[in-house]
């Protein structure tokens, strides 16, 4: 009979504390994915709220409150102090642990649990960030707003967006390997290869978040640990084929059930789940992109013909950073106003067609919410008026011919004769 595992005293505190960490990370997965049990998911991350403000204000001693869950950054303050007290409690479990069960010497089922678990995870993630890649939903083409911001204007992370969504083809091609690397982790057989993928394409994720400042940096990271660890136990074997030239045997395959029965209902339950996961994936994410693609009744490139601040008209001076050039409307949900200097300025916006007002709104100041009213004359002309960062503006505005761009209208060329670099 063979004889049974024995992990050394440092691999089962290791594989303790992974365990209690990565279930803390990933949870309430698989329940977000569940159509009904959104608010179960909801519950636990709000669940967390308490615990984090708590240790911020008293553990860390924070100078500035968190007091509620982030929106639309992954790497808030909130997150950190979330990872902080993952860690501790992680930490505290697995000494906790390795102190009441002095008697297991290895922990090889369990671990095969957790590794699927951890392979179902990120490849759950894996498929759905590739998705609203290949359906560009993510980095959507970009629109005369930002083609008309000076490329000195753009933040790293604004740059980094206009260059994925201007190619639809570098989309795919991205997308494509994510839902690869995702779809070959929910095999047992292909799971390496699977995290090998995976790692090579979230390798570059990672990197381009650090290198552009996109606030999904510590997601990024737990993302790619997650692939290595679902690779960790083929690394020796990695490394004899790939490093060091040498022979390796075959990994086994240990069934998670005893019975075969449960087995194989496990499995066929699996691909079921995968096809109707990829297949609502494709149609939620399809569903997103129509419902964004509502042009506002104000959309247009409107050029400032008279403006006035204060009651005082100001010419159409290129060193007056105050003084609106254009303004540029798509979607009914945001808005972008050009200065006179080249500087854009974008505003989420709330419109209101029958009170003819929009509400503006910034990210970073939730409680500052100016509303600008809006008046047509005719087709052609848009004035804006009301009260903006303590100035009142009155601005009358012609609409101007759609622009057309280099970036977007140069195309693809197999043959050139000469770089066209500019």
């Amino acid at each position: 009979m063979p004889t049974a595992p024995c992990w050394r005293p440092p691999t089962r505190f290791l594989f303790r504390f992974a365990l209690i960490y990565l279930l803390l990370y990933n949870l309430p997965f698989p329940l977000s994915y569940i159509p009904g049990l959104e608010r179960v998911a909801d519950w636990y991350q709000r669940a967390w709220n308490p615990v984090v403000v708590w240790t911020g204000a008293h553990v860390l001693h924070l100078s500035y409150p968190i007091t509620v869950l982030p929106e639309g950054s992954g790497d808030t303050t909130w997150n950190y102090v979330q990872v902080m007290c993952n860690f501790a409690i992680a930490l505290a479990g697995a000494i906790a642990w390795s102190l009441l069960d002095r008697r297991s010497v290895a922990y090889p089922r369990l671990f095969d649990w957790l590794r699927t678990y951890v392979r179902f995870s990120l490849g759950a993630t894996m498929i759905s960030y590739g998705v609203i890649k290949v359906i560009q939903l993510q980095f959507a083409a970009p629109g005369t707003d930002r083609m008309i911001q000076p490329l000195g204007e753009m933040s790293p992370m604004g740059l980094l967006w206009t260059f994925m969504g201007m190619s639809y083809g570098y989309n795919l091609f991205t997308g494509l390997g994510e839902m690869l690397g995702g779809l070959l982790l929910f095999f047992r057989r292909t799971a390496l290869l699977g995290a090998v993928v995976s790692i090579g394409v979230l390798g570059h994720v990672f990197v381009l978040n650090m290198c552009y400042d996109v606030p999904v940096k510590l997601f990024s990271a737990h993302l790619l640990l997650m692939a290595m660890f679902v690779a960790l136990p083929d690394g020796r074997r990695l490394a004899n084929v790939l490093l060091l030239n040498r022979p390796t045997d075959a990994a086994p395959l240990r069934p998670l059930f005893q019975r075969a029965w449960l087995h194989r209902g496990a499995i066929v339950l699996r691909n079921l789940l995968i096809l109707a996961f990829v297949g609502y994936s494709l149609y939620d994410a399809n569903r997103q992109l129509k419902a964004s693609d509502v042009r506002s009744p104000l959309a247009g490139v409107w050029e400032v013909q008279q403006f006035e601040l204060d009651g005082q008209p100001r010419p159409p001076l290129v060193t007056d950073e105050l003084r609106w050039q254009r303004v540029v409307i798509t979607y009914p949900w945001s808005a972008a106003f050009q200065m006179m200097n080249g500087a854009r300025r974008a505003y989420r916006t709330t419109l209101d067609p029958e009170r003819r007002t929009i509400e503006l709104g910034k990210w970073s100041e939730p409680n500052w919410k100016p509303v600008l009213t809006y008046d047509r004359p005719d087709d052609e002309t848009l004035v804006l008026t009301g009260d903006l960062d303590g100035h009142h503006i009155r601005a009358v505005a012609r609409r101007a011919p759609p622009p057309t761009f280099l970036l977007t209208s140069r195309g693809f060329h197999w043959v050139s004769e000469y770089p066209f670099n500019r």
